[in-house]
């Protein structure tokens, strides 16, 4: 089985060196000087990894036969990609390579259906399953232990405890309107005081070839 484990990016320096996005959480074992990784587009590769070394963050990569900046700047954005053992498992216990994920049935405790796993969005600060529902639409599930209470390969569904207004929106609506009822004082006004809602800030969601449960 194949997975992306790199997107190549921009040129660094004059001697054939390249930054590399890494999505993988085992670039030691992927990305390893002496590794031979297929590419997409076909044609760029094969690519052999002569060596590699991390710079200010960012992992950077040399391969054969890749000699000065024109020939690195011509590999940007091509992905790198990984031959693995279908049965191989990620050496901690709460990961799990994307491809153990996709497909899976996404159900509450009590066995109500939820969705399926159509796909693994991964971004800096948390990996989320992108779940499609049985109308189509979809929803993204933090994939972090508060959230997802587990994972059963064998039985081929994650178990989910969703806060109210993951799954339906109109739950939080409810949940915050018992809120405010019950709050001391529930529908006075300081004198003196005015609070602004803060604003969210969200982040496109990326790929890459394994979650880990994060603790929230």
């Amino acid at each position: 089985m194949q997975l992306v484990v790199a997107r190549i990016g921009r040129a660094h320096g004059i001697k054939g060196e390249v930054t590399v996005e890494v999505r993988t959480d085992e670039p030691e074992l992927r990305l390893g000087p002496g590794a031979v990784l297929a590419t997409e587009p076909a044609a760029t590769g094969p690519l052999t990894i002569e060596a590699g070394r991390v710079h200010s963050g960012r992992l950077l990569l040399r391969f054969e036969g890749v000699r000065d900046r024109t020939a690195a700047e011509a590999l940007r954005n091509t992905l790198l990609i990984a031959e693995v053992d279908p049965e191989e498992l990620p050496e901690e216990e709460d990961e799990f390579y994307d491809h153990q994920l996709i497909d899976l049935d996404v159900v509450l405790a009590d066995g109500t259906e939820i969705g399926r796993i159509t796909e693994i969005s991964h971004l800096p600060s948390q990996d989320l399953f992108i779940v499609e529902r049985p109308d189509g639409s979809e929803v993204m599930i933090p994939f972090v232990e508060e959230i997802v209470t587990g994972i059963d390969l064998e039985e081929q569904r994650a178990v989910i405890a969703p806060p109210p207004g993951l799954i339906d929106e109109s739950e939080a609506v409810i949940a915050s309107a018992r809120e405010e009822d019950e709050a001391p004082g529930a529908g006075e006004e300081a004198p003196g005081t005015e609070e602004e809602a803060p604003e969210a800030e969200g982040e496109a969601p990326g790929d890459a070839g394994e979650a880990s449960r994060g603790d929230g």
